[in-house]
């Protein structure tokens, strides 16, 4: 018996591992103005996903704003900084601005899907920066985004340099948390078959 539940406590460690690895990378980011560098005092916010499937070589692009003291008038996705969370990079994405991202508005949305297998999705400075290759930009995105390297920016017409800004973190994969947490749980529960607690 202790054989077949420590196999199975094994496997579904296995597993999660490889779960957590599954094709699709989450990042989100809250943008407010006290996150610029330098930080202003805008009453403005805003959230920024990025869905990426590592396999097809996509990134889904899914953006909210409000109460922005300025109409927009650019926005893209800033690496590498230099440490996590903190410091200035230049635009890694396509420059001056996502495609067809709304101008004007001191509120609204953004989605887009864009490849990352594609000159076009970048900087061309940043592709230069990088290897002057696609992949080695690819490469450099990534793991900035997975060093919390990077962010994203909205610049309007009140503040130029960006009036709100957010830098990316991970969201972990939940399929795998859960595994994760059986498997520990499978494991207490094997420790207990194995040392039984003394009886009285």
């Amino acid at each position: 018996m202790k054989r077949i539940v420590l196999s199975f406590c094994t496997f579904l460690l296995l597993f999660a591992n490889v779960a957590a690895q599954a094709a699709i990378l989450t990042f989100t980011t809250t943008m407010t103005g006290p996150k610029e560098s330098p930080r202003n005092d805008s009453p403005g916010i805003g959230t920024a996903s990025l869905l990426i499937d590592d396999v097809a070589g996509t990134m889904a692009v899914l953006v909210n704003w409000t109460g922005l003291t300025g109409t927009t008038t650019i926005a893209h996705i800033h690496c590498c900084t230099a440490l996590p969370l903190t410091g200035t990079a230049s635009p890694a994405t396509v420059v001056p601005t996502f495609p067809d991202f709304p101008v004007g508005t001191t509120s609204g949305s953004y989605q887009r899907l864009l490849s990352l297998t594609e000159a076009a999705t970048y900087n061309p400075g940043f592709i230069t920066a990088n290897g002057g290759t696609v992949a080695g930009a690819r490469a450099a995105f990534l793991a900035g985004l997975a060093s919390e390297r990077a962010y994203f920016n909205i610049h309007t017409t009140a503040f130029g340099g960006g009036e709100i800004r957010g830098f990316f973190t991970a969201v972990p994969e939940p399929g795998g948390i859960a595994l994760l947490a059986i498997g520990a749980a499978g494991l207490g529960f094997l420790r207990r078959r194995v040392y039984p607690a003394a009886r009285t």
